[in-house]
């Protein structure tokens, strides 16, 4: 193959472009080798990393160095895939982890306790302030850190300086910010018990002083400032800490029956009245008591005395007279009187009215159903399970054990409700494990192959549906002015012929006229007649003829070339 012939072929043919169809395909071209350029740094990028796994990720800067370090002494290769991210091949990642371990490695980015082991000579009480908090902030992240749904945690504590006046005394507050797994939220008891972690380890701190925000900064356990008081929040907690209780002593109770917790889903709704009264009684006892009790009598007979009186004189201070019998100044005298009082019995009630008062519990129960072999038409196992619903008296008994377990009360208006469904859970899991084999066992080794199958599809597509088109296009632009100048060329020859007969027709009639012989050259006159049309229309149309005389030259050269060749 002459590709020196072939470039300049396609050097004629791109010249015959247009300008228009210049920028077009110029674009296009632009696009297929950029799209190649693409597709080629993605199979660079995706088989770098082919063969390798991850031996550690998300770990600190200093970390990584050391981990690099320990790599670089062992012999292994490894690659950075982003930040806090190492990769070694497959077949070192669990050999690396174990001999990086050993070592210490990673280190633990927070401080802890750990950091009084070694004793500094020459310490200021300030210092060792300031350590304590260090060491008390990176112990209580790392308690944060272990809960399952905690990823990354901080904690930042402000301790205010201690105050000879109590009443000025400021109270220590407690900064929390954790970052969350992927696809995980903190529910209302974790977000109180790590506000509780957090107040119990720091004196005077209370839980209100404690903030949570999440990593997008969003403030976490403040649902109660959405009430209007903290006694309202405090209800609200307490009704769900009932029936959390409630809902997890049904699941106690039936999952050894229905073959486990996961086929027992339980909601239970407690009304309670907050309404808290406290009463006071006094009751006073009929059946009195004598608590003291006197008698008085008095008795006297016989003449009273005489009463010295009278004038004074010496008539008055004469007493009576020894020997005479006066009977008119005899007397009896008798009194008597008697006094009881009585014991008054009063009996006082202070009652003292509770937190809450339950007024009604509705409990509402779904449970996974039996299964049960299946058999086939001669009554022999076909391996399967069916789903088999309980009975009757099945129903009656779960019913009356919920009964049992809520504290069932009629008079206060409970309410119970059983169903029994078939569970999808575990045919779902099953599904999800056989979809897992499938896209392990035979699509995941063709996925690079996929990948080009899939470039080259897209390559396709866009060369059918864009440059196809496209290129047709400007063909049929270009074919139809070709066929224009074409058009142009035979109405010029058209009209050259009709004036030549026009004109044979007036020289006739001027020989007849003139009686000229018939030496006159027709050739020449009709040479005269068509220069000067041909002159007209290159005047008229100049751009067209030139494009016309271009394209003619070109081909004559091609000709001539291929002649050669």
């Amino acid at each position: 193959m002459d590709f020196k012939a072939l470039l300049h072929q396609i050097s004629q043919i791109y010249q015959k472009l247009s300008l228009k169809q210049k920028i077009v395909a110029g674009s296009s071209i632009v696009l297929v080798v950029a799209f190649l350029v693409f597709l080629t740094l993605y199979k660079s990028k995706s088989d770098s990393f082919a063969g390798y796994s991850v031996l550690f990720e998300n770990i600190s800067p200093s970390d990584s160095a050391l981990i690099v370090d320990q790599l670089n002494k062992d012999g292994i290769k490894y690659k950075l895939a982003n930040e806090g991210t190492i990769l070694v091949p497959t077949s070192d990642v669990y050999k690396e982890r174990i001999a990086v371990a050993t070592l210490g490695i990673p280190k633990e980015s927070k401080i802890g306790f750990e950091i009084f082991d070694k004793q500094e000579f020459g310490a200021t009480d300030a210092e060792q302030r300031v350590k304590f908090q260090r060491a008390l902030e990176g112990e209580l992240a790392r308690t944060i850190e272990s809960l399952s749904s905690i990823q990354k945690a901080t904690v930042r504590i402000a301790i205010p300086k201690e105050s000879v006046f109590t009443e000025r005394q400021a109270l220590p507050t407690a900064s929390i910010v954790v970052e969350l797994k992927s696809g995980v939220s903190l529910n209302a008891k974790q977000i109180f018990g790590i506000k509780n972690l957090v107040a119990a380890s720091v004196t005077n701190l209370s839980t209100e002083n404690v903030k949570i925000v999440n990593q997008d900064g969003v403030a976490l356990g403040d649902e109660d400032g959405e009430f209007d008081s903290d006694a309202i929040a405090q209800q609200i907690r307490y009704k769900r800490e009932f029936e959390n209780n409630y809902e997890q002593k049904i699941v106690n109770v039936l999952a050894p029956i229905v073959g486990g917790a996961d086929k027992v889903v339980a909601k239970v709704n407690i009304d309670f009245d907050f309404d808290k009264k406290d009463t006071k009684s006094e009751v006073y006892d009929p059946n009195n008591v004598v608590r003291s009790e006197s008698n008085i009598e008095e008795k006297r007979q016989g003449s009273s005395p005489n009463e010295v009186g009278g004038v004074p004189g010496a008539v008055s201070n004469i007493g009576p007279v020894q020997g005479l019998d006066d009977s008119t100044l005899k007397e009896q005298y008798n009194k008597s009187s008697q006094q009881t009082n009585y014991e008054i019995s009063k009996k006082v009630t202070n009652v003292k009215g509770q937190f809450a008062s339950i007024n009604r519990v509705s409990a509402a129960v779904v449970i996974d159903g039996l299964y049960q072999s299946k058999k086939d038409k001669d009554g022999k196992p076909t391996g399967e399970l069916e789903f088999a619903p309980l009975t009757k008296e099945q129903r009656e008994s779960i019913t009356n054990l919920i009964k049992q377990s809520i504290g069932y009360n009629q008079n206060r208006g409970d309410e119970v409700s059983l169903d029994n469904f078939e569970f999808k859970t575990g045919k779902d899991v099953s599904t999800g494990e056989k979809m897992d084999g499938f896209m392990n066992n035979y699509v995941m080794p063709f996925l690079p192959l996929l990948k080009y199958i899939f470039a080259a599809l897209l390559l396709y597509i866009f060369y059918k549906k864009v440059i196809v088109p496209f290129m047709q296009k400007m063909l049929e632009e270009t074919k139809e002015e070709e066929e224009q100048v074409q058009d142009d060329l035979e109405d010029i020859e058209v009209d050259a012929e009709d004036t030549l007969e026009k004109f044979k027709a007036a020289r006739k009639k001027v020989e007849e006229q003139l009686g000229l012989s018939g030496e006159f050259n027709e050739d020449e006159l009709k040479y005269d007649v068509l220069l000067e049309k041909m002159k007209t229309i290159v005047t008229e149309r100049s751009e067209e003829i030139s494009n016309l005389l271009q394209d003619m030259i070109k081909n004559d050269s091609d000709f001539n070339m291929r002649k050669e060749i």
